[in-house]
């Protein structure tokens, strides 16, 4: 008997797992969309880029290999003129400071921070519009 209930609860769990990876998947192609709607908008606007800073784990500040728009007045968070989502928090050490970071995109979310403080999470493509109106210093 026992054998069987585990071999159900092997089975729900793994259906948990394809279903929550489902649904992050959709949720990001669904993100993306919003942030190749930004990229056409910035530049049929003229938004200018900048080159991205990242910040290491220990706070400092490094150039990193991309150029885009920052969506979070924190600078954590931004969107590469290639059209990928880009993270801005990353390790790093003494090198870092001098050379720099190669920024790796990841899938963009619907909800940027989720998970994190109040205030600092919300819809993605109020990110993105706060950003094409100019609420995001570069």
């Amino acid at each position: 008997m026992d054998g069987v209930r585990r071999a159900e609860r092997d089975d729900a769990a793994r259906i948990r797992a394809e279903l929550l990876a489902s649904t992050a998947m959709y949720e990001s192609e669904q993100a993306q969309k919003l942030v190749d709607e930004f990229v056409g908008q910035a530049h049929k606007v003229g938004l200018p880029t900048v080159e991205l800073r990242a910040r290491t784990l220990d706070g400092a500040s490094v150039k990193t290999n991309v150029r885009g728009w920052y969506i979070r007045n924190d600078h954590s968070a931004a969107i590469g003129e290639d059209g990928r989502y880009y993270q801005l928090t990353v390790p790093g050490g003494l090198m870092a400071r001098f050379r720099g970071v190669r920024l790796e995109s990841s899938p963009p979310p619907l909800v940027v921070g989720r998970g994190g403080k109040d205030g600092e999470t919300g819809d993605l493509r109020d990110f993105l519009n706060r950003t094409l109106a100019g609420q995001v210093k570069p």
